[in-house]
């Protein structure tokens, strides 16, 4: 047995006893490379991906060419680095998928967590619901860049004509940053609510998602504050 395949198994049998919380982000890079690298040492592709990308997360979110471009990073190697990311969306997604009715903040916010974490640009998405917060359909309503995605009023009322709803949430992401509202949030916030009322249709929230964290704009008191300052 050679010093990698010692190596190996050792990585290998902590991730199974320890799971992998208590592992370097170099050491958990290493340990996804040894299944496209049979024999050679990964440990020196993982620092290459680290330097060139800056983090763990840089490497998962960095572009398919980008990640061939690094020495020892064949397509292989790069499709599975982009695989990890997708499938952990994915499962974020998949374990709020049969949630049919919204009774807390944390049902909303767990939810969209579960959309939006990951995504390396903004997007914007809303819950339309009944009168007894049953979800009638999530949907996507935009996609923008990495630091902008402007909230359509007019795609959320075609929605909430669509499905007769009679309470909207509203949620979009903050990518690598913080949870908190702009100035433009706000600002949108406050004109989505004014255009629902028209339609005597409640805006219920707006959650602002930021990797595995949110915001809930009503549990902050701040839709309220906008409500009555419009």
């Amino acid at each position: 047995m050679g010093i990698h395949d010692g190596h190996r198994q050792r990585l290998q049998k902590r991730f199974l006893q320890q799971g992998i919380e208590s592992f370097e982000p170099i050491n958990v890079l290493e340990l996804l490379l040894f299944f496209t690298h049979k024999r050679c040492d990964t440990n020196e592709m993982a620092h290459r991906l680290i330097d060139r990308f800056g983090s763990f997360a840089g490497v998962l979110d960095a572009p398919y060419n980008a990640l061939v471009e690094v020495e020892g990073i064949g397509p292989a190697s790069a499709t599975l680095i982009k695989l990890v990311q997708a499938v952990a969306a994915f499962y974020q997604a998949d374990r709020t998928a049969n949630c049919t009715v919204i009774t807390r903040t944390s049902d909303a916010g767990e939810f969209f967590v579960g959309r939006l974490f990951g995504k390396p640009n903004e997007e914007v998405h809303v819950l339309l619901l009944d009168d007894k917060n049953k979800v009638l359909r999530a949907t996507k309503l935009f996609e923008g860049t990495v630091n902008m995605a402007p909230i359509s009023i007019k795609k959320v009322v075609t929605e909430v004509v669509a499905t007769n709803a009679t309470g909207v949430i509203l949620a979009h992401n903050h990518p690598g940053g913080l949870a908190l509202p702009s100035r433009n949030d706000k600002q949108a916030t406050a004109q989505l609510m004014q255009a629902l009322q028209l339609l005597n249709v409640r805006l219920v929230d707006h959650i602002i998602v930021a990797e595995d964290s949110y915001i809930s704009l009503a549990d902050t008191g701040l839709l309220a504050q906008l409500a009555y300052t419009r």
